[in-house]
């Protein structure tokens, strides 16, 4: 099922991927462990408490929430005491998003990942995927912006890098905070539906929600 919002009438330059959820089918894995990471620091969450609050988000959104939440500051170097929890699960069970693959072949205009995570993160998912090849040095992290989602300011750096103009951009998103960035940059918004996030979180001006990454070429529109 689709629902169209947006006007795709326009020439495209540039299809932006974010990683987690979009490229990459780790989302859930990435939810359950954080689920439970936060309760060991003393922040119970439900795993759809975890999805509202900190899918799409920068690890240091998620970081400087915690802190506050626990009204202290985190000991240096907290995370390596929980880095083996999501690298193993990781490893057994991350795949390519359902589709992803035909989505990539049908798209002919150039493409690239922006995502708020870090770029090792971002080349380690791509890479438990299979994706690498798909998009070389084409990566752009929260890391190389001052605001993360849903500020525009990383499509939008994304979109410079990329030689494109924003109005001639699409965004690839799952979450409320990505297609919230993409409205904000002026971009023509996806939002993926097949993943953690509610279709009604996903809904909204200037978007395209749907659930099957095969039909994403159809949904861009003719090629230029």
């Amino acid at each position: 099922m689709v629902r169209q919002d947006a006007d795709v009438s326009a020439t495209l330059e540039l299809v932006i991927f974010d990683c987690d959820g979009v490229l990459v089918d780790n989302e859930r894995i990435a939810v359950r462990v954080d689920a439970l990471v936060l309760a060991r620091l003393g922040w119970p969450l439900t795993e759809a408490e975890v999805i509202e609050r900190f899918v799409g988000r920068s690890e240091e959104y998620m970081v400087g929430e915690i802190e506050s939440y626990l009204g202290r500051r985190l000991a240096e170097g907290w995370e390596d005491d929980y880095a083996h929890l999501y690298r193993e699960a990781f490893e057994n069970d991350v795949r390519a998003v359902d589709g992803i693959e035909e989505a990539l072949d049908g798209i002919s205009v150039p493409t690239c990942v922006a995502s708020s995570s870090s770029h090792e993160r971002i080349r380690t998912m791509l890479a438990l995927a299979g994706l690498t090849e798909r998009f070389e040095s084409r990566i752009f992290s929260a890391s190389e912006v001052t605001n993360g989602k849903p500020a525009p300011d990383l499509f939008l750096h994304a979109a410079e890098r990329m030689g494109a103009e924003p109005g001639a951009c699409a965004v690839v998103e799952d979450s409320r905070w990505g297609v919230e960035a993409a409205r904000a940059a002026g971009m023509r918004a996806f939002g993926y539906a097949g993943g953690v996030t509610s279709r009604e979180r996903l809904e909204g001006a200037g978007t395209v929600v749907f659930d099957d990454m095969r039909d994403l070429p159809r949904l861009l529109g003719p090629a230029p």
